[in-house]
């Protein structure tokens, strides 16, 4: 049965690259309500956004969508993760700013916010989306793929020329609760030379060494250092996930990401949805269900206070 969640939960910081503050407000939704965002901040046009691959527009170093009357959301990825590895297909997620606020760089605060909250069953089925044929997108060397599968698999692999990140790479299938186990507190990263060029182009204004892995050479500069030795394609796996999320259903596939970023997964989900071959809708049975993200998790699963 699809879910929401029990009662609302709020969270409160600042944007990642807009710097401003934000307060945000996930609240329970209908059966076959989907995922919306709300912009409280607006009043005088449409100001619901939809979650989906096909509201996706162009932005730099994040997931940003907007509806048709140029309201728009940023920096996504992290809440849509924690949404999807939570198993909840039914939301409205209210938002008094242009972008959602980035936290610790991880999507842990955010779990332990729903998960504190609890889910509630809904009367109606879940519909998955059912890979049938393999489908890519390539930009150079770099590639995401999707694959038939039974159930969602991320695949991921990191190739950067700093000794603290250097290769990375790591499998996992995102059945019994293993993004909130194994991604969900892996935090976004960059290297020193990437910040003072964001910054010197008005980007990354709220990156604090609080909300990132901040690297230079063979050097962490964040405090603490590192949560996982392969923190970063940790990271990139639980964007993956944020942005397949925007499919609008749960993937029963195998994706592959080399080198891929944002851009490259919507760019994934846009060939995959023109090609009426490449997929189908599926009401999941019990077996199926079981194989969702999500899938039996408690308050107890939430991760610890870092």
């Amino acid at each position: 049965m699809q879910t929401t969640l029990k009662s609302p939960v709020s969270f409160s910081g600042f944007g990642l690259h807009s710097g401003r503050p934000a307060r945000m407000t996930l609240r329970p939704a209908s059966a076959e309500y989907g995922i919306w965002f709300r912009r409280t901040d607006i009043t005088d046009r449409n100001a619901l956004v939809p979650a989906h691959w096909d509201a996706v527009r162009p932005s730099q170093l994040c997931t940003e969508i907007a509806n048709a009357q140029g309201v728009s959301v940023s920096t996504i990825e992290h809440i849509m993760a924690a949404v999807a590895g939570c198993g909840i297909q039914n939301l409205l997620i209210e938002l008094d700013g242009p972008e959602v606020p980035i936290l610790d760089g991880s999507s842990a605060a955010f779990v332990t916010g729903i998960l504190s909250k609890g889910l509630r069953r809904l009367d109606a089925p879940i519909r998955a989306f059912e890979v049938l044929s393999t489908v890519e997108v390539r930009n150079g060397d770099a590639f995401a793929r999707l694959e038939p599968g039974t159930a969602l698999e991320i695949d991921f692999h990191i190739d950067f020329p700093d000794a603290a990140i250097g290769v990375q790479e790591k499998h996992l299938v995102m059945s019994n609760g293993a993004f909130v186990h194994e991604l969900c507190d892996s935090r976004t990263f960059c290297r020193q030379s990437d910040v003072d060029a964001m910054r010197a182009r008005g980007l990354a204004l709220g990156g604090t060494l609080d909300n990132a892995v901040v690297v230079d050479g063979a050097e962490v500069l964040s405090p603490g250092g590192l949560r996982h030795r392969d923190e970063a394609v940790r990271h990139k796996m639980l964007d993956a996930l944020g942005d397949l999320a925007l499919a609008g259903a749960p993937l029963l596939g195998r994706y592959t990401g080399y080198r891929a970023g944002h851009a490259m997964t919507n760019a994934l989900l846009r060939t995959l949805f023109a090609r009426p071959d490449a997929c189908r809708m599926v009401i999941c049975d019990a077996p199926m269900v079981a194989r969702l993200p999500g899938v039996g998790l408690s308050r107890q699963d939430a991760p610890r206070a870092m």
